[in-house]
Formats: structure tokens, sequence, C-alpha cells
């Protein structure tokens, strides 16, 4: 035992294991250093609480593998591992990939001999280090490594039936949103958190930029936001401390509690191989590595899969499964193991022999864990759905063991959105003012959004300020756009005679940038969908599909909403739904398209910056090149929602897979490089602090800047009622009516000279507070609507539609006269005020519905 160890320490840590206590980083340390009758002792204890796992999942006893074929796509890497005999360089490869008939021809041997899993293994991004790697690429008509790979997955999946798990190292979340429709799974291993190693000469990782652990461990967390079931795991034996050890799988339990993506974690003993640097470093010994795999399994407790590599052990078996390891994974009849050449795969009729010696029976399980197969959605992609459904036991999510794999198409012709939706309560946009929804949450309300209590270590407190207000309004005057953030923080804690000095200062400037008009637009809200599994942590819209209140509107439905709009006089539809995992990859063009065929002269205000991500996704065009299509097919600018709030720190609470805010930026920012104009929002007063707002304010001024695409900004203050975060207890709610005022001037204040207009939100604020803003700062009403189900679903009572009067009624009590606008702030052709003035802008609905007022 080390001697930094005591053995009353030991005692006392293998004590708690002994009683199911959760254990604490100090005590899994002391944990590590178990041998003799104290490592028996850690093993039984492990044991115990994976037979426990596997008791309540239904298979006790049964320990799982896969068996699988490697494809090593290439062998070409940018990162320089000092243990590493994968990579090598391309003077020693024939070809710097293997040819699409190379991978085909593994794949077919593999399903010919019962294989059902294609591994697909990589060096990261080699085509950023090797010139061969790039000129290949080029000449084969692949941007970069992962376009590859995806075409050779979804040649996989059609001609072999095989389903693949893709290692092609660091990913970012546009990748696994890339990636996730051909792979039902995917991996990495974290290997270690020691940054040391990394970041010192000499140190293992030294040189290679992917083994950065801040990196790694991103990768975790966005395979959990984008729901994808994901392999990681450790490294031992490679200089890391048994703290450092300890720290790894604390780090690996972190995410997997947060998210719930982890599908399993390999414990991996280092083998020293030659030819390369760490050539003379000693192997982990077993004993070493069981105490690891025992820790492992208490700390990451009976519902984690864990996982020890039967290669790479000797004749160890029993040592392992007395470890608490419940898969052996994957094994493969044909291919070596490309990673370690030297440790040949055990035959599977061997380890099954091996397994059941010990009292266990041997089950093959798919690349997706059966947990992931039976739960479906949302961490099975739908085009997915057919490949694993004809390889997996419906009733375990194990591999049947009669399947054959064949071949299919990857994704069925779909018709594009003409062939989709008509489907559920497709007339919630009604109902939702007179009957109300169904319940005040979606059914899968505990998993949808991930882990709550992991949540609340993200949310910061607002720090105490003590705010020189008088200060602050002295330079906004002089110099508004150029205030700190410290004498923006003092502005909104203005409150009394402040305040009104606050909103004043804006009212002026509001009157200098664009007058004294109040501004709306006569428009038609349509939501053409409410399924959406993204996970937004404040989103009361979003249903499963098989919600009472889900639905989506078929082509047809959507199309008639926009006859109807242009007969009320509307010069605009705002269209957005939610992320459906059956949108057919068309589905946006489609729905653009007959926007135009019925109305061809009304503004098609269209898809957030998520939606666009989405359709990038879908359709594997690039975001230029996907927002080139929507223009052509119809769409005239983007709404700058999913916005929220662009700092990520706050974003990764208030949702679990949204986009980050590094690509809601490249989206409006390469739209405004295209002419397409955006809004901007911001939706505030929940998980987030005043610094929040500033910032995010401060960066929309910045983008306005560089590009002046931006035709408004929107204040979104959050609506609570039926909020998930705030059932859950996290969020508060929504911001202080002095909160409202104060965000709204200082927005006026901190824009000036870069947007012009400040729009507030009826459906949020209510008539009176709207009153108040429009005399601090604020110029525009937004828009009639017509059918608003978004903020009605969360629970605001101020009504799905607001009629031209009722909008003028609330410039005239703030004591200005209103305008109706085009949605680029332009002047409207007297036939559509004229056609509005007929209906009050709101056609039908003054006659269905009854205004429900705040």
């Amino acid at each position: 035992m080390n001697s930094s160890v005591t053995e009353s320490a030991l005692r006392r840590a293998l004590a708690r294991a002994r009683d199911g206590k959760t254990l604490d980083l100090d005590e899994a340390t002391t944990l590590l250093h178990a041998r003799g009758a104290q490592l028996d002792d850690l093993l039984t204890h492990a044991a115990r609480t994976r037979d426990a796992g596997l008791e309540a999942v239904g298979r006790p006893g049964v320990i799982t593998y896969s068996r699988k074929v490697f494809i090593p796509l290439t062998r070409l890497c940018r990162d320089r591992c000092g243990y590493c005999t994968f990579a090598t360089v391309p003077h020693r490869l024939e070809s710097p990939f293997l040819s699409p008939d190379e991978v085909l021809e593994i794949a077919r041997q593999g399903a010919a001999m019962g294989c059902k899993e294609a591994l697909f293994t990589l060096g990261d991004r080699p085509e950023d280090r090797w010139k061969a790697a790039r000129e290949w690429l080029d000449a084969h008509g692949y941007d970069d490594t992962l376009s590859y790979v995806r075409a050779m997955a979804v040649r996989v999946l059609e001609e072999t039936g095989l389903l693949p798990h893709l290692n092609p190292g660091v990913l970012g979340w546009r990748d696994f949103q890339r990636l996730k429709p051909v792979a039902p799974s995917m991996g990495m291993m974290l290997e270690t958190t020691a940054t040391r190693l990394f970041s010192e000469k000499g140190g293992p990782h030294f040189g290679s930029p992917d083994k950065d652990p801040a990196v790694r461990l991103r990768v975790l967390e966005d395979a959990g936001r984008t729901n994808v079931p994901f392999t990681t795991g450790i490294l031992i034996g490679i200089g890391e401390t048994v703290r450092e050890r300890a720290e790894a799988i604390f780090a690996i339990r972190r995410t997997l509690r947060e998210y719930g993506a982890v599908q399993e974690v390999i414990v991996q003993n280092f083998r020293a191989k030659p030819d390369t640097k760490m050539r003379d470093t000693p192997d982990a010994a077993l004993e070493e590595l069981a105490a690891t795999i025992a820790v492992t399994r208490l700390v990451l407790g009976p519902k984690a899969r864990v996982q020890a590599p039967p290669n790479l052990v000797d004749d160890q078996y029993a040592l392992m499964l007395r470890a608490g390891i419940d898969d052996w994974g994957g094994v493969s009849p044909l291919t070596p193991d490309h990673v370690n050449p030297e440790r040949p795969w055990p035959q599977i009729d061997e380890l099954a022999a091996k397994t059941a010696a010990l009292g266990f029976t041997l089950r093959e399980r798919l690349t997706i864990y059966p947990e992931y197969v039976t739960r479906g959605e949302p961490w099975l992609d739908p085009r997915l759905a057919a490949h694993v459904a004809a390889l997996a036991d419906p009733a375990t999510g194990l591999a049947r063991e009669d399947a054959v794999p064949e071949g299919r198409p990857w994704q069925e012709p779909d018709g594009g959105f003409a062939a989709f939706g008509g489907t559920g309560r497709t007339d919630l946009h009604v109902e939702i003012d007179t009957t109300g929804r169904t319940g005040d949450r979606r059914e899968d309300f505990d998993s949808v959004y991930g882990d709550w209590d992991s949540l609340r270590d993200r949310i910061g407190a607002p720090r105490r300020f003590d705010a020189d207000v008088k200060a602050a309004l002295a330079h906004a005057e002089r110099d508004p756009g150029g205030l700190t953030d410290d004498q923006a923080l003092a502005l909104l804690h203005a409150d009394g005679p402040e305040l009104d000095a606050l909103t004043a200062l804006a009212d002026d400037l509001r009157r200098d940038a664009v007058g004294d008009e109040v501004t709306y637009v006569v428009t038609r809200n349509i939501n053409f969908t409410n399924v959406c599994y993204t996970g937004c942590r404040f989103c009361a819209f979003a249903q499963r599909r098989t919600d009472a209140d889900a639905y989506t509107l078929s082509l047809s439905q959507v199309g008639d909403r926009v006859d109807e709009a242009w007969e009320a006089g509307a010069t605009e539809i705002c269209m957005q739904g939610g992320i459906h995992p059956d949108l057919p990859g068309t589905a946006y063009f489609d729905l653009a398209r007959e926007v135009k065929r019925r109305a061809p002269d009304i503004h098609l205000h269209s898809y957030s910056p998520m939606e666009v991500i989405n359709g990038v996704s879908r359709t594997d065009l690039s975001i230029r090149e996907w927002l080139q299509a929507a223009r052509e097919a119809g769409v005239d600018s983007l709404p700058g929602t999913a916005a929220e709030i662009l700092d990520d720190d706050v974003r990764w609470v208030l949702t679990k897979g949204k986009l980050p805010a590094d690509q809601w930026v490249e989206v409006v920012t390469t739209a405004h490089e295209l002419g397409i104009p955006t809004t901007s929002t911001m939706m505030y007063g929940h998980v987030d602090t005043p610094e929040h707002w500033v910032a995010h304010i401060k960066l929309l001024r910045s983008i306005q800047e560089r590009t002046g695409g931006f035709t408004e900004f929107v204040l979104l203050p959050f609506v609570h009622h039926n909020s998930p975060i705030y059932l859950a207890g996290l969020a508060r709610p929504g911001p202080t009516v002095r909160e409202n005022l104060a965000v709204h001037a200082l927005a006026r204040i901190l824009l000036h000279g870069a947007i012009a207009n400040i729009q507030t939100s009826w459906v949020k604020l209510g008539d009176e507070l709207c009153t108040r803003v429009l005399r601090g700062g604020v110029n525009d009403l937004g828009g009639t609507l017509m059918e608003e189900t978004i903020s009605r679903m969360a629970g605001s009572e101020n009504g799905s539609f607001k009629a031209i009067s009722a909008l003028e009624e609330i410039a005239a009590s703030a004591g200005r006269p209103a305008r109706q606008r085009t949605t680029t702030y332009g002047r409207v052709p007297a036939e559509r005020i004229e056609a509005a003035r007929r209906t009050d802008g709101i056609g039908h609905f003054g006659k269905r519905l009854p205004l429900v007022s705040g």
C-alpha cells in the first residue's frame, strides 16, 4: 500500500463502499491503493453494485459484447501521442485513406461472419497536418475527413446493414449534428484529465492539440447535448498520478449524470509498444487495473456500463469480472485490434466459455447499448431506426441471435414535406385560448432535459453591486454606445428617480433615432410543429410526438393559413417550428415554396438559427449553401430567435441541446453577408444575471457594426409558469417590472447608432407594461401575430393575437402615433393597409376567439 495512504483511511473508505455510500474524490483516491485482502474486499463491493444494476435492467448475470469489424479509415493523425502505433506517416501507407471499395470489402466480410458493428477508427483531422491527406480528400470530392466518414457510414448502412460506431476523435456540437443521422453511437476516450501530460514537454500528449483534457471533456458534454450514445473511458499508466486517475473518473461521472449520454466507460491499461516514445514505460499492473475498474464501478454506480478490453488482460478474466465490469467491448472474428495489434482478440466461443465458467452468460449487444435502443428518440435518429430494429431484440434491446445484417436504404424516399404532417392537435393555436393545454409538462419531463440536480452547480448568483447610477447616466448622455460594463450594470440597478431619468434618456435617444411613431407589422405566426427533442429547459411549447398536445401541420394546412393571413391584410408570415426528428431534409424549402405559392408578395420571415443548423445537418450543406437555397425557396429574412442569452455558461443550463453561441453568431453573420436580414433577440430573467444582459447586448452591437444586418432588437422576458426549468425549481419567475423598464432603456442606450429599432413583446409584458416601456426607449410593438402558441403554452395570459386597434390603443396610451410597417420597417402598400383595416389585422380571429387580457 502507498505510504501516503493510511490503513485507517483505507478501512473507512472500504466501509463506506460496503455500505453503499457515495464516495468523494479523496475516498476514491484512497481505494485505488487497495491491494491484497483489501483489494478483494473492494472487488466484492464493486461486483455487488454491478449485479444490482444488471438486476434492475432485467438481465441479471449477463455480460455483453459486440461482434464487430475494425475499419481503419485512415492511420494519419495530426496528434503525436507518445504511446501510439496506430498513427503513422504518409510514406508508410499505400494511400492516406482506405478507398470506398476497401471499406465495403471489410464490412461485407464482417457481415458474412455475423458481425453487426462497423467500428470506424481513424486519426484526428489528418488533413490539418498532412498534405497527402488534404490532397486525397480534394481529389475525391470531400471537404474534410468527417465528410468522408459520413459518406462511408452511409455506404456501410446501405450496402451491408452493419451499424457504424464512429471514433473520429474530437468532435464539436456541429459535428455531432452532422454525424448522428448516420451512426447509432460514437466514442472517444477521455484518457485522462491531467493537463500536465498534455502541456509539459516530454509528456505523452505533448504536441497533440486534441489531447487537451478541456477539449475532450467538451466533447463528452456536446455528445450529451446532442443525445448521442457515447463511449468513453480512461487509460491508466501513462504517467498520471492516482489522484489524477480518480479525477478523470469523477469528470466522467459529472457528464454521465448531467446528460445521460455516456453509454459505456472503458477502463484500459497501458501496454508499452515497440517503436514508440514510451516503449520503456512499465505496463500498468493488472491488480492496478482491477482496483481502477472497481473504483470506477463504485463512483459511477449500478446504472453505468463498465468495460475492460479482453485482449489486454492476459488470462485474468475472473479478476476483471470480480472488479465489476459488465461488458467485454467489441470483439472481432475478422480484423485485428488496430490500436493494439500485438494483442489478438480471444475467440468469441472461448470468451463465452470463460465467462460462463465464472457464473455469467455472454450475450451479444449492438454498438448502441440496449437502454438506448429501447428508449428510441431522442437517442436514436429516425433514419437509423429501421437499421437498428432489424438487428435488435425489441424486448431487451440486445442483438437478436438470429439476425443477419442486410443493407437497406439509409433514408427512405419521403416525398418531402408534402407527405408529412397533418397530425395531432393542429388547432392548438385556437384551443390554447379556450380549452388550454392538456398538462403543465410533457410526459418525459424527468428524462429529456438531463439531470436537474446536476445543473444547480452551474447556476451563478448575481454579484453584489454598489452602483454609481448618476455617474453612469452622465456618461450615457455624452456617449451612449460607449458605456463600460460597470456603467451599464449601474444603470440596470437604477430605481426610483434614477430609473425615471434612465427611461427619459432612453426615450430622448429613441426620438432622435426613429422619431415618435410606434410601429407594428400585420403578421401571422405559423408554428408548423411543436414536436421537438432538443431539450430546451425553458420551453413549454415542445412536445413528444405521443403527447396529447403534440401536433404537426400538413403542407396544405400551412398553405391555408397563409391564405387566411393574406386575406386579413398581412404583409408577413413568421414561420418556425420544433426540431422534429422525422423532418424531411427538404422540409424547410418545401414550406417556404408553399408560402410563396399561396402568397407570392408576402414577406417570409422564417427559420431560427437552430432550424438553420438542423437543416444544414439534414442536407449536409454548409451554412452558406443552405441559406442560399432557403432564399431561392422564398425565405426573405430570418428571426434571430434561439439566442436566449449568448453565453454558453448560461445556455447549457437553459438548454440541453440547442446550438452554442458561436453557431448562432455564425448563422446570422453568414445571413447578413448574403444580404438576408435578421432580427436579434434576448430572453432574460431566468438563470442569468444582469452581467449577461450587458454582454449579450454589446455582442449584438459588435455584430451590427460589422454587418449592418439586424433590423431590430427584441426583448423577450422569461415567461415562467409552465417552463420546465421553473417547475424544476432552478429558474426565477421572470424579471421584475423595474428590471423590464431598465433593460429596455439600457438596450436603447447601448445600441444607439447601431440598431435603430427596439421592440417589446406585448405577449409577454401585457398592455400596461408595454405602454411604460414605450415611454422608455421602445419604438416597436411587434406584430398582430394572429396565432401565438409558444408563450401561451408557457403560461402567458396576454392572448394569442392583437388587433390593429388594440396596438394603436397601446401607442395612444403612451402619447404616441402608430404606423403599420413592413418587416424591414418600410412603408406598407395602400392595398395591404386597406385589407388589414377591414379585419383589424387579425382576420377570422376576431370572430372566433375571445381576446384574453393580461
